[in-house]
């Protein structure tokens, strides 16, 4: 994902979720520098409602290493009051870099050095 480009994870809630502290691992390979805005959104039918949001920037690692590089974060956000339909989408957007493919998210987990991205909802 490059410059001005966004891609979405949604995932199909199955119950509410309490307000509280959203565990974000995105490990990723950098190629180019690039500063990426990351969303946790709430989808209900055509209605998004941004739970959290923030941005992070990245820099390839040196000497032409494609190593995923960690990166983790925790993010406060509001309750969500489950209905039938509802999804919980996470959605990162690129900036600010001159390829198109910047920011990979680690799909390949160990083999690329990094873990497989994934959130930890409040409980």
């Amino acid at each position: 994902m490059g410059s001005g480009g966004s891609l979405e994870a949604p995932y199909s809630l199955k119950a509410d979720v309490p307000a509280g502290t959203y565990r974000v691992i995105c490990d990723a390979i950098i190629i180019r520098a690039v500063d990426v805005t990351f969303d946790l959104i709430h989808r209900r039918g055509s209605t998004d409602v941004t739970l959290a949001t923030w941005m992070h920037h990245f820099e390839p690692l040196p000497g032409g290493v494609y190593d995923a590089q960690p990166y983790e974060i925790d993010q406060e956000a509001p309750a969500i009051d489950f209905q039938e339909g509802d999804q919980f989408i996470f959605r990162y957007t690129g900036a600010n870099t001159m390829s198109s493919m910047a920011f990979i998210p680690n799909g390949d987990g160990a083999l690329a050095k990094g873990r497989i991205p994934n959130i930890t909802l409040p409980r």
